[in-house]
């Protein structure tokens, strides 16, 4: 019998419908869970119901907007009747918009990539804190819940060489102080906040890095796990289930690395 730890947990997942987000999800719906995903483009939202199934609800909406995760949340609530989780996957790089190391990033690149990275996950985090307060009392609905977000080695462990993009390390390093600041304000209410940090992982973000030979063999350095290569989607699956679930009810604030030994390796 599948370990089903997510049983009718239900969970929005937003940037649910490529890449972690979609991986995610269907591992959530794989642990008994029911999930509501967010996606940027109407073929991918169809081709991400197609994957997932009748466990999933997937919107279109863009997640720098307030509305796009409230609707989902209120889409949660009226198919599903509950709402336990939010896992916020939503973002990317800003290189193509002037993102780039200090000197030479544009304030248009700082902006765009601050908002798509950062603005989004407060959003999210927002609507999900506004929702689980709400429903605390309310008969029959779960009281509590928890959030994940999406950080990055890049927080904490630079890539000057290849992954110098500056906005992007900054909005990555704000999600993990927001998320701190935020697991402790609603630790009382039994509301978790925390992060999940992947190294290089094949997704469409990643699709630069993966098509250059010289930053793939710098990757096989600095991600040795596992014969050293870049990462997968579903790498994170098992760490995405374990923190929405029960099993970690205990833990609250912490940022949980799945980099292939980035952070631990020198490259």
């Amino acid at each position: 019998m599948p370990n089903e730890i997510l049983r009718d947990k239900v969970i929005v997942v937003i940037g649910g419908t490529s890449g972690m987000g979609l991986s995610g999800a269907r591992a959530i719906v794989d642990a008994g869970g029911r999930v509501v995903c967010v996606g940027l483009d109407a073929a991918g939202a169809a081709e991400a119901e197609k994957v997932i199934g009748g466990a999933a609800h997937v919107l279109v909406g863009d997640a720098r907007l307030a509305g796009a995760a409230e609707a989902a949340i209120a889409r949660a609530v009226a198919e599903f009747g509950r709402f336990d989780g939010l896992y916020h996957v939503a973002g990317g790089s800003g290189r193509r918009m002037g993102d780039g190391a200090l000197h030479e990033a544009s304030e248009e690149g700082w902006d765009y990539t601050i908002s798509l990275n950062l603005k989004s996950v407060f959003l999210s985090n927002r609507a999900a804190v506004r929702q689980f307060i709400r429903q605390k009392d309310e008969p029959g609905r779960p009281a509590g819940g928890a959030v994940l977000n999406m950080g990055s080695v890049l927080a904490d462990s630079p890539s000057p060489g290849f992954f110098g993009t500056i906005a992007y390390a900054a909005a990555k390093s704000a999600i993990v102080g927001m998320t701190r600041a935020a697991a402790a304000r609603y630790a009382p209410e039994n509301i978790r906040f925390n992060v999940v940090a992947p190294g290089l992982v094949d997704t469409p973000m990643a699709r630069r890095a993966a098509t250059d030979e010289q930053i793939m063999a710098y990757a096989r350095a600095k991600q040795p796990l596992d014969g050293g290569r870049i990462g997968r989607p579903e790498d994170l699956d098992a760490a995405v289930v374990y923190l929405l679930s029960e099993q970690a009810r205990f833990v609250t604030g912490q940022v949980l690395a799945v980099d292939g030994g980035w952070g631990v390796s020198e490259g």
